[in-house]
């Protein structure tokens, strides 16, 4: 857990820089490569097809590439989960952000949601794995088993929001799951953050990551 207060210099290291729009350019992506070399920021988080870019674009820096995998539903079949990722890491990534199957979640499905998760962290080899939620669509109790699975899996974070429907990550969601998890498991917070108050509170509140588009805006506040 970060050590608060932070300066904006020192919140930059919690996060990774994000892009993750359908439309998004090659030129976009340099952009967002520029950015977290002058921020410093821990890692740029990007879909599968920019990954080989943006680690091109970062590779003598110690900032992260982050590679989404099954964004942003998380409802395809798990073989296509599995071959994503390691396409992923054949690309350079050195993080995997997986969106879980939130429709077996509801089925009560666990054991096929821990067998596509441990696929994942599989194929990843050894590199951090973030396994995505959409909270506002969960109750507490499918919050708390997400969780308890994200963790037997082997992953090494729960990220509270994809962004794409809904609310993102509140600080209450966030303090639910720290205090699920303990400290076996980083919490990532993203989807709808663009203010620091708001970026400190999620740190306040047990966050370990934020996942963020407008990070150079809530640095420079």
């Amino acid at each position: 857990m970060a050590s608060l207060p932070l300066t904006p210099a020192e919140l930059a290291a919690w996060i990774d820089h994000t892009l993750l729009a359908p439309d998004a350019t090659a030129g976009d992506v340099e952009k967002l490569c520029a950015e977290a070399r002058q921020f410093r920021f821990h890692g740029v988080c990007v879909n599968g097809s920019r990954v080989e870019l943006a680690h091109h674009l970062l590779e003598d820096t110690l900032i992260q590439v982050v590679a989404t995998v099954a964004y942003p539903f998380g409802a395809m079949a798990q073989d296509a989960k599995r071959f994503e990722t390691e396409a992923a890491i054949d690309d350079g990534a050195q993080e995997i952000d997986v969106v879980m199957n939130i429709g077996l979640l509801k089925d009560r499905a666990d054991q096929a949601v821990l067998r596509e998760l441990r696929d994942v962290v599989e194929a990843a080899d050894d590199r951090p794995v973030k396994v995505i939620l959409q909270s506002s669509l969960l109750t507490a109790e499918e919050k708390l088993r997400a969780c308890a699975l994200a963790i037997e899996s082997g992953a090494k974070f729960l990220n509270m929001s994809a962004g794409w429907n809904g609310s993102g990550a509140t600080a209450e969601d966030v303090k639910l799951l720290r205090q699920a998890a303990g400290q076996d498991l980083g919490i990532a917070a993203s989807g709808g953050m663009c203010d620091f108050k708001t970026a400190i509170q999620l740190l306040q509140a047990g966050a370990t990551r934020l996942g963020v588009s407008a990070s150079v805006a809530i640095v420079q506040q």
